[in-house]
């Protein structure tokens, strides 16, 4: 098989060549950033079942801490980068980690529950971090250093996420809840200052206008369909809040559409994002993380019901975080074996290879699921199927998208994934509580309910491979 071409730089006319000499630190340093942001959406969870009575609050009230994270990080992330190709990567992620810091000062200060969803959104806007992080390394590394190092970029979503979650529970179960937010201000502290020492200002930029209406139409449709999508369960599918909610997303997405084809300089370039190649990944992505939400809610599951069900292991939220920590060592340790297959055959065959073992993982799932160490086998085959795809997803997008809309067509790539992880959320919550056993007073699911996730995730994961075969060959430069 001929080896595709490598993607290369592409500055604007006359703008002059940077050459960094040190991209080592410079990959380090914002893949530190990346994961300091992921352990975000981590660090949180361990105090989930908590909050109610931390808070003196209700479980329906304290979950937004959760919901305004995902909200706000939807919000974010496409107009964040828009406004990193305008005005500056760097400057742009410098915002988006003080953001971090602010909102995680606010949690550690916060006794109440309106003070801690605030914290929340705080946090939830740096969720730009990592595709800014990656639209960097594309302005300033050397083409050769450029695959291996966007992988690890992109992985390091995975990776805080997976690593964070033992930590933040051993934080919890050792000292008041509050340490675990002055730790992600100092994270994000030390992230701040090692950014403004070490990584260059990139001089591509596009200048030009933000697009508010753009931004606002896009906040609106997102606002409405992951608040439908998130709460659908508890408010109800048919309920008439829900069905309305989902009624103005359509309504204002055809209207934002209709806006962004004909504004001069709008928020997402249609016209770009319509490229059969792009298009293509962004369908694969939010098809793989739809596929992805499997194994972040079946195994800790399965690891947490009581041993008495016949099919939980009764075991505490720290050994859940140990199970899952290792699969996030396996998605650094693949970012250059997604770089290597890259190289030799092109982003789309590593996407196809990426899809294809976190199929084989689910697929091992539904034979493996009664031992500590069946668990952690297949989170560590799922993560290396995570970490080769992630890795290959930028460069499908940055080989087939200008330069001067790196950023934006990153974000908006993340994004879609995100919304695929969310709508699995919604999905996998409607079958797992269809399919209960009963335990005690109460019902838990079924281990026909996992077994069921499993396979949808199996088969999401196949049609994301189906889909990115129809990704063109052929690289555009």
């Amino acid at each position: 098989m001929p080896s595709t071409p490598s993607i290369a730089r592409a500055e604007p006319p006359g703008a002059p060549a940077i050459e960094v000499r040190r991209p080592n630190v410079v990959v380090s340093v914002l893949a530190f950033a990346g994961v300091t942001v992921a352990l975000m959406q981590t660090v949180v969870i361990p105090l989930v079942p908590r909050l109610p009575a931390l808070l003196g609050s209700t479980a329906a009230d304290t979950a937004w801490a959760i919901t305004a994270t995902l909200l706000a990080a939807a919000v974010a992330t496409p107009t964040v980068g828009r406004l990193g190709d305008m005005y500056g990567k760097r400057r742009m992620l410098l915002v988006s980690l003080g953001l971090l810091v602010a909102g995680s000062v606010l949690a550690a200060l916060s006794t109440s529950l309106a003070p801690l969803v605030v914290a929340r959104v705080l946090q939830g806007l740096a969720s730009g971090v990592i595709p800014l992080g990656i639209s960097i390394m594309r302005d300033e590394l050397p083409t050769e250093r450029l695959g291996s190092a966007t992988a690890l970029m992109s992985a390091s979503l995975g990776v805080g996420g997976a690593l964070g979650l033992p930590v933040a529970t051993l934080v919890a179960d050792s000292f008041d809840w509050h340490v675990l937010f002055w730790g992600a201000a100092g994270l994000g502290v030390v992230a701040t200052a090692l950014v403004v020492a070490l990584v260059p200002e990139s001089s591509v930029r596009t200048g030009g206008r933000f697009d508010f209406v753009g931004a606002i139409g896009l906040t609106i449709v997102l606002v409405c369909f992951l608040l439908a999508v998130s709460k659908g369960t508890s408010w109800g599918w048919t309920s008439g809040l829900t069905l309305s909610l989902i009624a103005v997303a359509v309504v204002v997405l055809l209207a934002w559409g209709r806006w962004e084809m004909r504004t001069r300089e709008p928020l997402v370039d249609l016209r770009t994002s319509g490229r059969r190649p792009v298009a293509l990944t962004n369908l694969a992505s939010a098809v793989f993380g739809f596929s992805m939400f499997a194994m972040s809610l079946v195994l800790p599951q399965l690891l947490l019901l009581p041993a008495a069900t016949g099919h939980g292991l009764g075991q505490p939220m720290f050994v859940v975080g140990l199970v899952l920590a290792p699969s996030g060592l396996v998605m650094m340790a693949m970012a250059p074996v997604s770089a290597r297959i890259t190289r030799t055959s092109g982003p789309r065959t590593t996407l196809i290879a990426g899809t294809l073992v976190v199929a084989a993982g689910y697929a091992l799932n539904l034979l493996l699921m009664s031992q500590i160490w069946q668990l952690v086998l297949v989170s560590c085959l799922i993560g290396a199927g995570i970490g080769l795809a992630y890795g290959a997803m930028p460069s499908l997008i940055m080989a087939n998208v200008p330069v001067s809309e790196t950023a934006a067509a990153n974000s908006l790539n993340t994004l879609m994934r995100s919304i695929g992880t969310s709508v699995s959320s919604a999905v996998a919550g409607v079958v797992l509580s269809q399919l209960t056993v009963p335990f005690g007073p109460a019902v838990v699911p079924s281990l026909a309910g996992f077994r069921v996730i499993i396979a949808i995730g199996a088969g999401a994961a196949l049609v994301a491979a189906a889909v990115a075969v129809f990704i063109p060959r052929k690289i555009r430069t």
